[in-house]
């Protein structure tokens, strides 16, 4: 299949997303039904519409093959099950970004691999947090208050920062941090060997597993059981340490550490383990 033929297939598939999306009637019906099968007047009540309104709806939808009647209820056939949940997955998509739309607008994604913007819905319950004029290090200091909580630690570290190198050599030394995974880069690595004090605490550390990838990293990501964090690049290429998202439930959860996966041996001719 040409280039070309795959444009005209996904011109032609948006016109039937098109017809969905235009119609508040047509949407609201197949989310209405996406759980359970429905009577006409459970629609009616639920959807504070007129009989003959809500039936012409499901006869639209009837008639591509979305809804079908069987016996008194109304419910989604396959496909329509599948659209509605893909349907669903936009919708939480948009509300993510846009809730979060500071963050998201400024900065350069290209470290984000198309699958997971496209799962970026899983971020919905994130908390953006800024630094502002009157506390320019608000999202640092939330940051590092919220390692100190951590036994375990998956940091995606594209910055050289004695700061947080030193915070980090605070928790290893204590006892409740157990174990920190660090993806890095090797410009980044041979920066640490280079420093004695983070070579021995850091390199050294039989709490710390590195993981060394040849090309420069676009995020700082950083996965624990209690919390996770993201912080981006502008789009001019430097790094923003002002705003960063947190989010502590399980979807973020899930996200994040698929997001890692993909630096931790998703792409095995650019990774060593030291």
């Amino acid at each position: 299949m040409t280039s070309k033929d795959v444009k005209n297939e996904l011109t032609e598939e948006f016109s039937g997303i098109k017809y969905i999306l235009t119609s508040g009637m047509r949407s609201r019906l197949l989310l209405a039904i996406y759980e359970n099968p429905k009577k006409l007047d459970e629609l009616r009540g639920e959807l504070h519409k007129p009989s003959a309104t809500i039936l012409h709806g499901l006869k639209e939808l009837e008639n591509i093959n979305l809804v079908r009647k069987v016996q008194k209820s109304y419910e989604l056939t396959s496909n329509g099950f599948l659209l509605t949940a893909n349907m669903i997955k936009l919708i939480e998509n948009w509300y993510s970004i846009n809730k979060d739309k500071s963050f998201w607008n400024n900065h350069d994604l290209s470290g984000i691999p198309d699958e997971l913007l496209k799962s970026i819905y899983l971020l919905k319950d994130a908390e953006y947090v800024n630094s502002t004029t009157s506390d320019l290090s608000n999202a640092f200091n939330t940051y590092i208050k919220l390692l100190s909580t951590a036994e375990k630690l998956k940091i995606i570290l594209p910055i050289y920062s004695e700061n947080h190198f030193r915070h980090l050599i605070e928790l290893l030394k204590g006892k409740k941090l157990r174990n920190l995974e660090l993806i890095i880069s090797e410009e980044i690595y041979h920066s640490i060997r280079n420093n004695d004090l983070f070579s021995q605490e850091i390199l050294e550390s039989d709490k710390v597993q590195i993981t060394c990838v040849e090309k420069s990293l676009k995020i700082f990501l950083t996965c624990s059981d209690e919390f996770v964090s993201l912080s981006l690049f502008f789009k001019d290429g430097h790094y923003d340490d002002a705003q960063i998202l947190i989010a502590k439930d399980k979807n973020a959860q899930k996200w994040a550490l698929n997001l890692a996966k993909k630096y931790n041996g998703g792409e095995k001719d650019e990774i060593s383990t030291i």
